[in-house]
């Protein structure tokens, strides 16, 4: 077999440093550094058919992103480990999150409130009427990881308030109260900027990448239930779905 030339990639050392990154990203973000050590840069210059000054700005952006950090006669190691939230199953953040630890909730604000109309709207509750609004932060093992704001329809949100918010997930308090399961979610991510307050409530620096997911959550009989807008911290959570085709859809 004739061997394929490569031409020498041209293209400015920032874009081969961030192509460098997105993978050292995602095998940080899978647990592939088992020790918590990366390979030193000589090794990545081989694996990545780069140069040490690709590799050293490919470091420098997750430094950056808090992800890992230079030691002095150590190396690169991993400081801030990124969870997995899949987007494949309807369930709450302790649910997902249980097999790295225990996940808390400061109640911030909880009780009953006129919402805005597109709330009301999104709930099927009336004009002029009333839900509850729970306002949590949500730590594993102690650290910041998510505010969530969460409004719920009034004859399940107000029997949730004599729960235990502090430790028990909402989703799995709405299934007790109301005698069904949860069904289905429709969900919305997007990314934006900490502001002043969220960033130091989340413990992040004041325009700090932040994951803002909108969800309305149904029971089983489809009727709407909870509408949630929750603000992840970037640097501590990563989204996942598995996804398939159909055969219809592959033209």
């Amino acid at each position: 077999m004739t061997a394929v030339r490569i031409p020498h990639d041209r293209r400015p050392r920032a874009d081969r440093a961030r192509q460098v990154a997105d993978v050292l990203r995602q095998q940080v973000v899978r647990g592939a550094f088992g020790t918590g050590a990366l390979p030193d840069e000589r090794l990545l210059a081989t694996e990545f058919a780069a140069s040490r000054n690709t590799i050293r700005e490919a470091l420098t952006i997750l430094r950056a992103e808090r992800l890992i950090e230079r030691v002095p006669s150590v190396g690169t190691l991993v400081v801030n480990q990124k969870y997995c939230h899949g987007l494949d199953r309807l369930m709450g953040l302790a649910e997902m999150l249980h097999e790295h630890g225990t996940v808390t909730n400061e109640v911030r604000v909880a009780g009953l409130l006129r919402p805005p109309r597109s709330v009301a709207s999104r709930l099927r509750v009336p004009d002029g009427g009333s839900v509850i609004y729970v306002e949590r932060l949500r730590r594993l093992n102690g650290s910041p990881l998510s505010l969530d704001l969460t409004y719920l329809v009034p004859d399940i949100g107000r029997p949730l308030l004599e729960q235990d918010l502090e430790h028990r997930d909402i989703f799995a308090l709405i299934e007790n109260v109301s005698g069904h399961r949860l069904g289905t979610a429709e969900v919305t991510v997007e990314a934006v900027n900490a502001d002043a307050h969220s960033a130091a409530v989340l413990d992040v620096p004041e325009g700090a990448a932040l994951l803002v997911a909108e969800r309305l959550s149904r029971l089983d009989d489809g009727r709407p239930v909870d509408l949630e807008f929750i603000r992840f911290r970037g640097d501590r959570l990563t989204m996942r779905a598995r996804l398939s085709r159909d055969e219809e859809g592959a033209r």
